[in-house]
């Protein structure tokens, strides 16, 4: 065995806490988790019933703490977990999981399968079987500070070419500012306009707003491979940053797992409670409109309709906001089928959009959203998470629907009420 697997496996056995042995021997193999999971009803192959993706790890606790397993080990009648074993389980664990959360939400007895898949990421991390394309993000972001590469001189020429197309100033390091606002790559490189929208809002409301030179990319490629050290580094940045220029909340920007990393996970990682509040745009727009601040006017002409992203719906618990945000600049807003809590995957998360190899799966799985706009026929499709609308846009080309997609952010942003129009 390779000095690398029995890391690996050792991982393996270490991270089986308690959570995941109850979860294990509770596990009733009813199948629900599998018409769960869009890679199951898309493709009819079982082996990716969510439960099956966790066969190596469930046999390590078998043989290592239980009786029986014990004995099975003991006689040859329970096969060792090896290296070549993990590399073939690699594109079940990754490629054709998102860590959406729907499976979790539909095991009658209650077992968090997302927990126990993150919890295996870690073994496989640690046995060198994550993919490369999230092992080059996580490098990136480590090495240069974005999964894509992008470095603070980038950012500072969307900032220029913001403020001249908006004619908003773009505040950069300012100390004492009520809101740190965070970005992903995505929205830096290709949405530059969600920039715009938030110098537009922050305007409007009159809140004093800035961005970090030191750390203002969101995005957590350590907790999509399973690897809590490079995660910590990712947020410990942030943590930094925010408490340097002493903000009170942070924003996380459209980006479902920068959000998980920073708001569920990163007091954990830290090993301590922030100073600051952290929220999603959508929770702080929300608030805006619940204290009367967001004066908007006029409203879409288009049917639309609005993908939730996982990671702010199922696992964030953020629903409503986002609903009461689309009735003030659309009046032909329509739900799709299972909306909402039960919405499916975009098919991108977790990672899986940076798998390249994984690309012909996940325009197979994608055929389950592409279901869903059929069913409500919407002009145009509204989300909030930049990750979701570039998978979306991929998965509407592959299947030739011209369906634009667009950022919420943004859309609320082109209904305010100028300034000078306001009462």
């Amino acid at each position: 065995m390779s000095a690398t697997l029995e890391k690996g496996v050792r991982v393996l056995k270490e991270i089986i806490d308690a959570p995941i042995a109850s979860y294990f021997s509770s596990c009733v193999h009813c199948g629900l988790c599998a018409e769960a999971c869009l890679f199951y009803t898309e493709t009819g192959d079982p082996k990716y019933t969510p439960i099956h993706k966790l066969e190596p790890m469930r046999r390590l606790y078998e043989q290592e703490y239980t009786v029986l397993g014990r004995i099975k080990k003991l006689v040859g009648l329970s096969k060792p977990v090896t290296d070549a074993e993990l590399g073939e389980w690699q594109e079940l664990v990754y490629n054709s999981c998102t860590l959406c959360g729907r499976c979790s939400a539909v095991c009658p007895a209650g077992n968090d399968i997302v927990y126990m898949v993150r919890k295996m990421r870690e073994g496989m991390s640690a046995s060198g079987n994550s993919p490369d394309g999230i092992k080059g993000a996580a490098t990136r972001t480590v090495t240069i500070g974005s999964p894509m590469g992008v470095k603070l001189p980038a950012v500072k020429a969307q900032m220029k070419h913001v403020e001249k197309d908006f004619g908003l100033p773009i505040p950069l390091d300012v100390e004492g500012a009520e809101y740190m606002v965070m970005l992903s790559s995505m929205e830096i490189m290709n949405f530059p306009e969600y920039l715009g929208a938030i110098a537009k809002i922050m305007a409007h409301v009159g809140k004093t707003w800035t961005l970090c030179s030191t750390a203002f990319e969101a995005t957590n490629a350590g907790i999509q491979m399973g690897n809590s050290d490079i995660a910590r580094v990712i947020v410990s940045r942030i943590v930094e940053g925010a408490e340097t220029l002493k903000v009170k909340t942070v924003i996380s920007p459209e980006c479902g797992h920068a959000y998980t990393a920073l708001r569920w996970e990163g007091s954990n990682l830290m090993g301590r409670p922030f100073t600051f509040k952290v929220q999603h745009i959508v929770e702080v727009l929300g608030e805006f409109q619940a204290q009367g601040l967001l004066k908007t006017e006029g409203f879409e002409k288009d049917r639309l309709t609005f993908h939730d992203p996982c990671q702010l719906a199922r696992r964030g618990g953020v629903i409503q906001p986002q609903r009461d945000l689309m009735a003030m600049v659309s009046k032909n807003f329509v739900e799709m089928p299972d909306a909402g809590y039960m919405n499916w995957c975009c098919g991108g998360g977790g990672g899986a959009s940076a798998i390249e190899e994984g690309e012909p799966l996940r325009m197979q799985a994608f055929k389950v959203k592409k279901t869903q706009f059929e069913a409500v026929k919407p002009d145009r499709i509204v989300t909030a998470c930049a990750n979701c609308r570039i998978v979306l846009e991929e998965g509407l080309e592959h299947y030739q629907m011209d369906l634009p997609v667009v950022g919420l952010t943004e859309m609320v942003a082109d209904h305010l009420v100028e300034k000078g129009a306001m009462p």
